[in-house]
């Protein structure tokens, strides 16, 4: 109660004293509020510059990771290119073998002697139908031009 009452005496308020006290008090509050709005604007400009950094960072791994899945696609357009052509191959192979062993069962019936004919697997009958992995997913921008 004491400090009321000296807020409300009419001496306090003439007492040079006090209003030095109170002016003090008021410039280091206002010193103290300086320096603490200086150092959350040096934490907010760090924070900033971090982000930045992280964005830098970030877009320098994605330009990466972009050109690696680049590099793997055209890799796998080399390899169904390759597949395509070992394909046809197997086709026109098997209908060699398909004739072969034609003339082979005529040779056979007209000896009358037992050949030994190879079988062409299940697999060689139809080599279009093989078995293929499906197409890679392409990360790049293009991949929605369809």
């Amino acid at each position: 109660m004491g400090s009321l009452q000296r807020q409300t005496s009419p001496e306090s308020d003439n007492d040079p004293r006090y209003a030095s006290v109170t002016d003090e008090r008021k410039r280091k509050r206002m010193i103290s509020n300086r320096e603490s709005a200086r150092r959350s604007r040096m934490r907010k400009q760090k924070q900033l510059g971090d982000l930045i950094n992280e964005v830098t960072v970030l877009k320098n791994d994605n330009a990466k990771i972009t050109d690696q899945v680049d590099e793997a696609s055209k890799k796998y357009a080399e390899m169904e290119s390759k597949n395509n052509v070992l394909r046809a191959q197997a086709l026109e192979l098997t209908d060699r073998l398909r004739s072969l062993n034609s003339v082979l069962e005529m040779v056979e019936e007209i000896s009358g002697q037992a050949l030994d004919i190879p079988e062409i697997p299940e697999s060689m009958q139809n080599p279009w139908q093989m078995p293929c992995p499906m197409q890679p997913i392409r990360a790049s921008a293009d991949m929605f031009d369809c």
